[in-house]
């Protein structure tokens, strides 16, 4: 077994428990149990690689390896992700303004909420309030950016009013 499969199988064997104590319990039989009659000296035992049915890792390369993975997956979660308006050339300055705010919406350091009052395709109102940081999560805004579809309220946002009868009457959608 070369090195590359021996970092493999500790992995494996971290991944799969939550501590070195864990560890040591599922090497340990009823059977070693009945006869040691100490469930601390049945993990001395698997820990020196006297007893056990598999692999003999020790405490700190236990450790060692559950930190690195944990490292690991905190600097996946907070790797920068690309942000959709870099490198646009952005004429609009609606746009240039949602530029500005989505890397600090992304991360939580600023919450924007828009407010938007438009006319949709069929010549109706559109009026309503946009939380900026939710629709990023949710939506591609590619499209907006790119200015291949205009930023309208939807009914999933905070509040739409759309004119969709007469002048006076609207809808009011509410989540």
């Amino acid at each position: 077994m070369d090195q590359e499969d021996g970092l493999t199988a500790v992995d494996n064997i971290v991944t799969q428990f939550n501590t070195y104590e864990d560890f040591l319990d599922s090497q340990i039989t009823t059977v070693d149990l009945y006869y040691l009659e100490d469930e601390g000296l049945a993990r001395q035992l698997v820990e020196l690689g006297y007893r056990g049915t598999g692999e003999v890792v020790k405490r700190e390369d236990f450790e060692a390896r559950k930190a690195a993975i944990e490292i690991a997956r905190m600097a996946e979660r907070t790797q920068k992700k690309t942000l959709t308006s870099a490198g646009k050339d952005l004429k609009d300055n609606f746009l240039k303004a949602l530029a500005l705010r989505e890397e600090d919406n992304c991360n939580g350091k600023v919450s924007t909420v828009i407010f938007i009052r438009d006319r949709n395709s069929h010549g109706q109102e559109v009026s309503g309030y946009i939380d900026y940081a939710h629709r990023l999560k949710i939506e591609d805004f590619e499209v907006y950016f790119s200015g291949k579809r205009r930023l309208l309220p939807k009914p999933t946002d905070m509040r739409c009013v759309s004119d969709l009868t007469r002048p006076n009457l609207g809808l009011f959608c509410r989540t």
